[in-house]
């Protein structure tokens, strides 16, 4: 079907990133499912081995083969796939050199595992291969399998090394199926179908660490997609109250005599009362123009942003959907 009027309306693989503890596995399995909606047919992919998905959708261990885990809003199908290297491995060896039967003999020596140790951009290109041939692959009728594809990536620090296949191969061969077979990927993951997005926090390092992502990502040419904040808590409190705060000016006693006045408490009890609130409001004033900063530098990237609520009741399938539904009313998917 045709694709969405969405900000990312044209791109096929959308690669998801972040640093550890972002939420980058839970913004994925939300993508996907918000890609979805309506009638899609959507592949996730992870290529880590952590089983990630099968967590997050409350699953069994995922078995190398694409399988249906979920249904997405107004119809569409989530399809999942958990990469396993070492049967990337074997399903090269018999695409390239019709020696699968070998591979496994190999496999059992050690010696498949030797090989994506000496030289892990191997690896890469094995994983990265498999999500773009997921990506290219056709049905009898000439339309794509999949009308998007989303990986579940390395984290931020490793991104553009894992994406930038070519140069990673470079030295393993000039010629050859190896060499062809990282110059489609690359043809993929450069391509305007491929866009990278990043997780971050409202917080000084996952904000930094997603900028030297982005940073790294474009000056070897690959394509950077948005900028998903996750787990953002709106303040409970007027702006006005929120800088009276940040200034010093917050007066306890005011609020003492405020609950008194409400019959919350009298006396002693609310003054300790008072000093505990004022405490904590002061404490939130302070997170929250932090936070504000981290938006603003976050901005300065140039990438599209979206905010995506702290889960009150953490992430489980119904989280999963409200996610989707934030990403969905903002135009992400």
């Amino acid at each position: 079907m045709d694709s969405p009027d969405t900000d990312w309306a044209d791109v096929r693989l959308h690669v998801v990133t972040g640093k550890g503890g972002t939420g980058k596995t839970t913004v994925a399995a939300a993508l996907a499912l918000a890609l979805a909606a309506g009638g899609r047919k959507v592949l996730l992919v992870e290529v880590e081995g952590r089983q990630g998905i099968a967590q997050v959708f409350d699953l069994p261990p995922l078995p190398y083969e694409e399988r249906k885990i979920a249904v997405a809003p107004s119809g569409g199908d989530v399809y999942a796939l958990a990469i396993d290297p070492e049967e990337a491995m074997l399903e090269y060896m018999e695409m390239f050199y019709g020696m699968r039967r070998a591979g496994r003999a190999l496999t059992k020596m050690g010696i498949v595992d030797f090989a994506t140790t000496v030289a892990p951009g191997f690896r890469d290109v094995l994983v990265t291969g498999k999500t773009s041939e997921a990506v290219r692959r056709r049905g009898r009728n000439g339309r794509r399998i999949y009308d998007a594809v989303v990986m579940d990536a390395p984290p931020t620090g490793r991104i553009t090394r894992f994406l930038n296949v070519t140069q990673e191969v470079a030295g393993l061969a000039k010629v050859g199926p190896i060499k062809n077979h990282s110059d489609l990927v690359s043809g993929v993951v450069k391509s305007p179908e491929t866009a990278v997005h990043f997780v971050t926090l409202l917080e000084e390092m996952p904000v930094q660490e997603t900028l030297d992502g982005i940073s790294e990502l474009r000056a070897a040419g690959l394509p950077a997609g948005g900028v998903f904040v996750n787990m953002v808590r709106e303040s409970q409190l007027p702006q006005a109250a929120l800088d009276a705060a940040v200034k010093g000016r917050f007066d306890p006693d005011e609020l003492a005599l405020g609950l008194k006045a409400a019959g919350v408490a009298d006396g002693a009890q609310a003054a300790e009362l008072a000093k505990a609130l004022g405490d904590e409001v002061v404490e939130h004033a302070h997170r929250t123009e932090l936070e504000r900063a981290e938006r603003e530098t976050l901005a300065g990237a140039g990438l599209t942003g979206y905010e995506l609520p702290l889960l009150a009741d953490g992430v489980d399938l119904a989280g999963l959907y409200e996610l989707a539904e934030s990403m969905r009313t903002q135009g992400a998917a």
